[in-house]
């Protein structure tokens, strides 16, 4: 048998010569014996000590010399600060190691995951399939600055219940160039107005690209008649219903955009070499950050901007979960409340180091920022400078269905 995520924890805080009660919110609050704080203060304590000189071995995607680069600081900071070892193994798509935790849990085998970045549809099959340690999350010492208006509760509609931390946040956020277009468009109706005006010089990636299918949902978002279905798992009668006006506005947009719709650029990458090249008048990104990086770059021209739309733009956040057969959970939760703290989410939001949105409430960043000098790069070209309001990701399983659809009416074009 499996051990379900309480079993893991009462055993974890057995071995720690702790009893349950003393990380539960409702022991805490009710027992006579010790005040709230004190009691959390020696159960982290118990964690970190239990954490000192274990190995975590962190599975996170591996194919950006920004992030690998800040994961490796981590590392040394974490060694360094709590005895603990952090190794980075490189993953491509993290659907392999939600297989390679299924197999080994269904096998009893000794878990080689400790810590998994992670969210969407990911997280559903392993809190669905009791494959995840705690809750814990909002036990960590560093919880109560996490900005707890974003979607940290809630990945793609499903409910965290503590399974994981949040570490980081993205947006769907749009680039221009200031030399082309001075009023860009805010909303999807504005947005086929602005393609009318200037045809051959709007597109979106191709579905089923992430970014692609990111602006198909941004759209559904805006012209669904109800947009409260979205967070439901789909089926046939909704789909046909909130999809109707958006196969609409796509029938109307196609045949004014690069190459009549009937080519689609490959990547959000392709679109800003584009934007860059004056191909294209607007582009896209997933990271509020990416113009002020490529502008970093020389990959576009400091006159690019980021802007969003006024009813919001849709976004999520990226998480940390813990396997429930993880063989370093102590060490695993060490290095998720470090990643949590002001210095690692300072350093991570820095685009000269990685430019990854913090989780933090703005004013503990910006606190932090000042503290550590790293507010200049806050200032830098291309970064998104006004507040555009964060619609929540549909139901993970709109995802497919969506591409299913799209690629049925507009794939073989």
């Amino acid at each position: 048998m499996i051990p379900t995520p309480l079993i893991q924890r009462r055993r974890l805080l057995q071995g720690l010569g702790l009893g349950l009660a003393a990380l539960s919110p409702l022991a805490r609050a009710s027992s006579p014996k010790a005040p709230q704080a004190s009691k959390a203060t020696a159960a982290w304590s118990a964690i970190e000590s239990a954490a000192r000189g274990q190995t975590v071995y962190f599975n996170a995607w591996g194919g950006g010399d920004t992030s690998n680069a800040y994961i490796a600081w981590a590392a040394d900071e974490i060694a360094r600060r709590y005895g603990v070892t952090l190794r980075h193994v490189k993953v491509s798509d993290t659907a392999d190691v939600v297989r390679r935790i299924q197999l080994e849990s269904a096998q009893r085998q000794p878990g080689t995951v400790d810590l998994v970045w992670i969210n969407g549809e990911n997280f559903k099959t392993l809190k669905d399939g009791r494959l995840l340690f705690g809750p814990w999350a909002q036990q960590l010492p560093n919880w109560p600055l996490v900005d707890t208006r974003l979607p940290v509760m809630r990945d793609f509609s499903e409910s965290t219940d503590g399974l994981e931390s949040p570490w980081g946040k993205a947006q769907l956020t749009f680039i221009a160039d200031r030399r082309q277009v001075s009023t860009p468009p805010r909303s999807a109706a504005e947005w086929l107005a602005f393609a009318r005006a200037n045809p051959g010089r709007t597109s979106y990636p191709r579905p089923p690209d992430f970014h692609g299918t990111t602006f198909l949902k941004q759209l559904l978002l805006e012209l669904a008649p109800d947009s409260a279905v979205l967070a439901q798992p789909v089926s046939d009668a909704p789909l046909a219903a909130a999809t109707t006006p958006l196969w609409a506005w796509l029938d109307q947009i196609h045949p004014l955009q690069w190459r009549q719709g009937r080519e689609f650029p490959a990547s959000a990458a392709e679109m800003n070499r584009m934007l860059g090249d004056g191909e294209l008048k607007l582009s896209l990104t997933f990271n509020p950050t990416e113009a002020a990086h490529l502008i970093l770059k020389g990959d576009l021209p400091a006159t690019c901007y980021s802007f969003g739309w006024t009813r919001g733009t849709i976004g999520n956040v990226h998480f940390l979960a813990i396997p429930a057969n993880a063989r370093a959970p102590a060490g695993a939760q060490v290095v998720a409340n470090f990643l949590l703290s002001p210095q690692a989410q300072v350093r991570k939001a820095d685009v000269r180091v990685w430019g990854d949105p913090s989780v933090l409430k703005p004013e503990v960043l910006a606190q932090a920022q000042k503290a550590q000098g790293g507010a200049a790069s806050q200032n830098l070209p291309g970064l998104l400078t006004e507040t555009v309001p964060v619609r929540p990701e549909p139901h993970a399983s709109w995802v497919s269905a969506l591409e299913r659809e799209w690629l049925k009416r507009y794939g073989t074009r």
